[in-house]
């Protein structure tokens, strides 16, 4: 996802120290799971998710880059556009609302914990983070109503 926001995310959450405050009373979850589902732009407008049911799980699939050259290109040499990122998310048992999942990090391969959810005011919510949510950065993404180019281009 080059500099999209899930790769400054996931290099935020390795930063030791940067322990952040739980999820604040905007974050509210919403109790349906059908509102996560949709496609989802990031918080810097240079990438859109598509997140979908994949069986019993939710996962999501990077479906819109901003670039100007190349279509952006994984560790291992392969294109972004339609990589599957985020993956196996289920129901949190303990707090209604937040899915428990993993997101990929293309420019080295790791996979790293996460949670998403829907806010009160209709924000996804997604929380990347390293053992444990504690050490990890939120961000907030919002509905993505635009168009996506050929090779998941944005306009």
């Amino acid at each position: 996802m080059s500099a999209i926001a899930g790769r400054a995310l996931l290099a935020l959450a390795l930063v030791a120290g940067l322990a952040r405050a739980i999820p604040s009373a905007d974050a509210a979850p919403s109790s349906d799971a059908a509102e996560i589902l949709g496609e989802w732009e990031t918080k810097d407008h240079d990438g859109v998710f598509r997140i979908m049911k994949c069986g019993s799980e939710i996962c999501g699939d990077l479906v819109g880059l901003s670039y100007t050259k190349d279509v952006p290109k994984d560790h291992a040499g392969h294109s972004e556009c339609g990589l599957r990122m985020l993956t196996g998310f289920t129901p949190d048992p303990q707090d209604a609302g937040h899915w428990n999942g993993h997101i990929l990090d293309p420019d080295s391969g790791h996979v790293y914990h996460a949670r998403i959810w829907v806010s009160s005011s209709g924000a996804l919510k997604l929380r990347g983070f390293v053992a444990v949510p504690l050490f990890g950065e939120t961000e907030t993404w919002t509905r993505f109503t635009g168009r996506i180019g050929p090779e998941c281009r944005l306009p």
